[in-house]
Formats: structure tokens, C-alpha cells, sequence
């Protein structure tokens, strides 16, 4: 198969094998003519959809229109160059962001669409609430085999580590390095009360390639590990890796929502014996990966 990786030097992109990786120079996903062509020219058959504008909770609150017009746009051409090219198959990231905020745990497909969101990142959450609509509706309408698959919180290296945009555990991480170096507080961005279920990139991209090559419902697919995390642990765990005697300081600014634990039942049903990276191996490969490579990572 040729696939196309878009993303593909981003947190999960970078897991992935393949040779179609383009950089956004190659490949423009806001122009749907780029997309065409470049599938046109490389005889693509399917797709690996990562790409997407993301970022924290203070950017998400910050640009919301941005981040919805830009990844409406980005999935629109997507899947529309997809189907006028004959891809054979695509398989689209979503997010935990998209169920609603009132939502019954543990979170499962079924839910998607039945309530609002949670308004820390409403717009963010919308348009990847459209692209499990825009895969359905070709699927119905056209007959593609266009998935979706929803991590929980995913962490690695390759991640944007910017501290206005970048996830909870990236921008941890920097936040902790440059405390540690200036010798002062590691502050964090609200309570550190709230939970999440945080899981490796190389689990992602491993999970998704079984995807493409075995799972073609139309239910989108969870990826998620078996345990939840709160943010302070998370933040306390970094700070004894990094070397930081400083104090914990928490900001008490507004937290996203408390906890969204999902069901991994398909999962686990699916490929029973596969066992997720501790989050403890995963947190240190970041650290290290990011001290080495402080220079060029994305910050």
C-alpha cells in the first residue's frame, strides 16, 4: 500500500512507517488542488489523517475560530481529494474532546453527538465532531471505507512543546526544564485535580496501523489505556525525572474537564494481548528525547 502519512513529522506521524511523509511545503491540506495532486502523482491508495491544528487548553480558549476554520478546511479537502482520487481507504484522527461534557463514563462512540461539549475547547471539538460526520456521509453516500479512530491524551516525542499551545504532558515538560534551569517555581496551568487517560505515540501509531489493515466499521474506534492519571501526579512525576527541588505551584486558573475516561472494550476485544508503554517508560523517553533535542523541537 502506498500511504499517505499527513502529520507525518508530528507525534504520531513520526511513528509510522511509510515514505509518503510530505512537509507542509510538499503537501498544502488548506488547498484541496495540492492534495490531488500530490495523490494523483504518488499513486496513493490510502491515507493516515494526523495533521490537524491543536494545542492546550489556554490556546484552545484563545483561538477559537482559528483552530475550527483551519481544521474544518484541512479535513473538508482531506476526504474529498480521498474520494475524487479513489483512495481505497482513510483513517482520520478525532479526539476525546468531541463527546459532550455531561457525557456518562467510561465515553463511547454512541455518545458523540447527543449534548455540547465542554466550552474550554467547543471549536476545536466541533470540527473534529464533522470529521467523523464527513467519513460517515462518504461512506454512506459514496461507499468509502473512510474510519476514525480516538486516541485519549497522547504524549511522546516529536510533540509540540510550546507552553501557550502545546498538550498538558509536552508543555510540562518545558515548563520544568526552564524552571529547573532558572532555578525557579514549576508553575502549572490550573489545579492539577483533573484526570485523564494519557498513552504513548508509538501505542497510537502501532494501534493505528492495525486499524488500517484490519478495521473497516464505521464506529469510530477508541484508543485508550486501561487507567486514568491526575495532572499533579503527572506533574510530580516530571519534575523528580528533570531533576527540579523546586517548588509545585499550581495557577488555580481554569481547568478543562475533570475527568473523561473512555471504553477501550472494542479495543481489548479486538487485539486482547497488547500491552500499552507505563507511563512512567513513556514520561522519561519524552524527557530525554526532548533535553536532547531542545534545540529543534517544536517549542
Amino acid at each position: 500500500m502506498n500511504t499517505l502519512v499527513t502529520g507525518g513529522s508530528g507525534l504520531v506521524g513520526s511513528t509510522i512507517e511509510s515514505p509518503f511523509k510530505p512537509s507542509s511545503k510538499e503537501l498544502n491540506l488548506m488547498n484541496l488542488d495540492s492534495i490531488i495532486k500530490y495523490i494523483k502523482t504518488n499513486n496513493i491508495d490510502s491515507i493516515i489523517h494526523c495533521a490537524a491544528k491543536v494545542g492546550g487548553i489556554k490556546a484552545n480558549t484563545e483561538q477559537l475560530a482559528d483552530f475550527y476554520y483551519d481544521n474544518v478546511t484541512m479535513n473538508n479537502n482531506l476526504l474529498h481529494a480521498a474520494h475524487v482520487c479513489d483512495v481505497k481507504k482513510v483513517v482520520s484522527f478525532m479526539s476525546t474532546c468531541v463527546f459532550p461534557a455531561d457525557a456518562s463514563f467510561p465515553l463511547t462512540p454512541e455518545q458523540i453527538h447527543v449534548g455540547e461539549p465542554h466550552p474550554s475547547n467547543y471549536a476545536y471539538a466541533y470540527a473534529k465532531r464533522m470529521l467523523e460526520v464527513q467519513s460517515r456521509a462518504y461512506r454512506d453516500q459514496h461507499g468509502r471505507n473512510f474510519v476514525t479512530v480516538i486516541p485519549c491524551n497522547i504524549y511522546g516525542t516529536h510533540d509540540n512543546f510550546n507552553l501557550d499551545s502545546g498538550h498538558v504532558i509536552p508543555s510540562l515538560i518545558h515548563k520544568c526544564y526552564l524552571a529547573k534551569k532558572n532555578n525557579t517555581n514549576f508553575e502549572i496551568w490550573g489545579t492539577g485535580k483533573p484526570y485523564r487517560e494519557f498513552v504513548y505515540s508509538k501505542d497510537v501509531g502501532y494501534i493505528t496501523q492495525w486499524v488500517l489493515e484490519n478495521y473497516d466499521e464505521a464506529e469510530p474506534f477508541i484508543i485508550s489505556p486501561d487507567e486514568e492519571i491526575n495532572i499533579a501526579t503527572i506533574a510530580q512525576e516530571i519534575a523528580w525525572r528533570m531533576g527540579h527541588e523546586g517548588n509545585i505551584v499550581y495557577n488555580q486558573q481554569r481547568d478543562g474537564q475533570f475527568r473523561k475516561p473512555s471504553d477501550n472494550t472494542k479495543l481489548r476485544s479486538l487485539i486482547p494481548k497488547y500491552k500499552f508503554v507505563p507511563i512512567e517508560v513513556g514520561l522519561t523517553k519524552t524527557i530525554e528525547w526532548f533535553i536532547e533535542n531542545y534545540d529543534k523541537a517544536r517549542k
